[in-house]
C-alpha cells in the first residue's frame, strides 16, 4: 500500500464521490480511479461499491480508511518530532475562513505571524459555505475557520480535530432611530413582527430567525436574503428591515445602525478551527493556530 492510495480512500469516505476527491486533491478523476483500482488489487474483499452513479466505501473499505488515517497521522507525528528536534517550522500552511471572520482576522493574523522570524508561509482563502459543509473543506486546506450554532449538532468527531477560538453572539441590528433601539435588550416576541434582512438557509442568521419564529409561533417576514454582513448593515441603515450581525467579526461603518442582544433563546455560535489530526502534528500549523488564538482574544476583548 502507498500513502496516497490510503489518502484517496479516506477522502472518498469523507467527501462521497470520485469527483469531489479529485477536486480536493487537485488530481484528475481518472487518477483517483486508478489509485483505487491499484489498492483494490491488494485485497480480496471489495473496498468500494457502486450505488447508482456514486462510488461508496464498503464496510471493509471504511475499516481500511480508518486504519489508513492512523497511518497518515503516525507519519505526520514522525515528521513533527523531527521538526521539534530541529527547532524548525517554516513551510506553507493553507487557511480557509468564512467571510466575516476572514475580514476580521486575516490582517491581524498576518501581522502577528510577521513578528516571528520562523513563521510559516500562510496562504489564505475565504469559503462561503453552509455550516454542514465546513468539515469537508479540511480535505482542501490545512486549517478551516468555521462557525457552528451552539444548539446545532457538534462537528463530526471522526478524523477531525476542533479548536474553539471564541463564542460569538449574534445581535439584532436596528436603525438607530428604530423604537426598539431604545431598549437595552430584546426578546423574540419584540422582533418577530418586523421586516427582516437575513441570510440564505443553512447559515447562522437564518438559523436564529427560524428559532425566533418557532419560539413565538409566528412567521417572520423576510424581505431580503443576503449573506454579506456589510450589505446587511447597509440595508438596515437604509430602513429596509432589521437583521442579525455577529458581535465580534462583522464590523460596519454605519453610525446609524445599533446592535442589541437578543435574550430568550440561544443566539451564539462558536468560531472553531477544524483540521485533520495529522495537520496539527506540524509545528507550522500549530504556530498558526496559536496566532489565531491571540488574534481572536484581542478581537473579543476590544468589542467587550
Amino acid at each position: 500500500m502507498e500513502i496516497h492510495q490510503l489518502t484517496i480512500l479516506r477522502e472518498l469516505g469523507a467527501l462521497g464521490s470520485v469527483t469531489a476527491v479529485a477536486e480536493a486533491l487537485h488530481v484528475s478523476p481518472s487518477a483517483v480511479s486508478q489509485h483505487l483500482a491499484a489498492l483494490q488489487r491488494q485485497f480480496g474483499t471489495p473496498l468500494t461499491r457502486r450505488e447508482g452513479r456514486v462510488l461508496t466505501l464498503t464496510d471493509a473499505g471504511r475499516a481500511l480508511a480508518r486504519a489508513g488515517a492512523d497511518v497518515i497521522d503516525a507519519l505526520a507525528a514522525a515528521r513533527g518530532a523531527v521538526e521539534e528536534f530541529e527547532g524548525s517550522s517554516g513551510g506553507t500552511v493553507t487557511l480557509s475562513s468564512f467571510h466575516s471572520a476572514g475580514q476580521a482576522v486575516f490582517g491581524p493574523l498576518l501581522r502577528e505571524l510577521a513578528s516571528h522570524a520562523d513563521a510559516p508561509d500562510l496562504r489564505l482563502t475565504d469559503e462561503d459555505v453552509a455550516q454542514r459543509d465546513f468539515p469537508a473543506l479540511t480535505a482542501q486546506y490545512d486549517l478551516v475557520l468555521a462557525h457552528r450554532m451552539e444548539h446545532s449538532p457538534p462537528w463530526p468527531s471522526a478524523d477531525l480535530h476542533v479548536v474553539t477560538l471564541a463564542r460569538e453572539p449574534l445581535d439584532v441590528a436596528l436603525p438607530a432611530d428604530h423604537p426598539l433601539a431604545a431598549r437595552d435588550r430584546l426578546r423574540p416576541r419584540d422582533v418577530v413582527g418586523e421586516r427582516w434582512v437575513t441570510s440564505r438557509v443553512g447559515y447562522s442568521p437564518d438559523d436564529v430567525l427560524s428559532a425566533v419564529s418557532a419560539l413565538t409561533r409566528r412567521h417572520a417576514d423576510v424581505v431580503h436574503r443576503v449573506n454579506d454582513y456589510g450589505a446587511v448593515a447597509a440595508l438596515v441603515a437604509a430602513g429596509s428591515g432589521i437583521g442579525l450581525l455577529p458581535r465580534y467579526t462583522a464590523s460596519h461603518p454605519y453610525a446609524d445602525v445599533v446592535l442589541r442582544p437578543l435574550h430568550g433563546l440561544s443566539t451564539s455560535r462558536t468560531i472553531d478551527v477544524l483540521a485533520r489530526p495529522e495537520t496539527l502534528r506540524r509545528r507550522s500549523a500549530q504556530q498558526v493556530v496559536q496566532a489565531l488564538r491571540r488574534v481572536m482574544e484581542r478581537l473579543v476583548a476590544s468589542q467587550g
